[in-house]
């Protein structure tokens, strides 16, 4: 494990996922490549962790997807935010943050 990587905290891999998705449809891999672009390395995600988290999305009706052809001309499933996927997104950012500044207060704290 590269020293800048760390484990994925319970519940930070939806949130990921969402804001992965904010921008444009992507395939699975390109998930995960766009998760370790936007945390500068800190986080890879791996298949085994990433499928069954869209899985779990897809059924609570965040995420739609489709098959379409990837770059390299392969057949890929590609995944887009729903309305109540970009919904939950706004929900789990505010959460994010507000434990974010707790955690910031916790560790300041003498």
């Amino acid at each position: 494990m590269n020293s800048k990587q760390v484990n994925l905290l319970q519940g930070t891999l939806d949130l990921l996922i969402l804001k992965s998705l904010g921008a444009a449809e992507l395939h699975g891999l390109g998930i995960s490549r766009r998760i370790e672009q936007m945390t500068q390395g800190t986080f890879l995600v791996k298949p085994g962790s990433l499928f069954p988290a869209l899985h779990r999305m897809e059924e609570a009706g965040w995420l739609s997807s489709f098959w379409g052809e990837s770059e390299n001309r392969r057949r890929a499933k590609y995944y887009r935010l729903t309305k109540a996927g970009k919904g939950q997104l706004v929900v789990e950012t505010q959460e994010w943050k507000k434990i974010s500044l707790a955690m910031n207060s916790a560790l300041e704290a003498t």
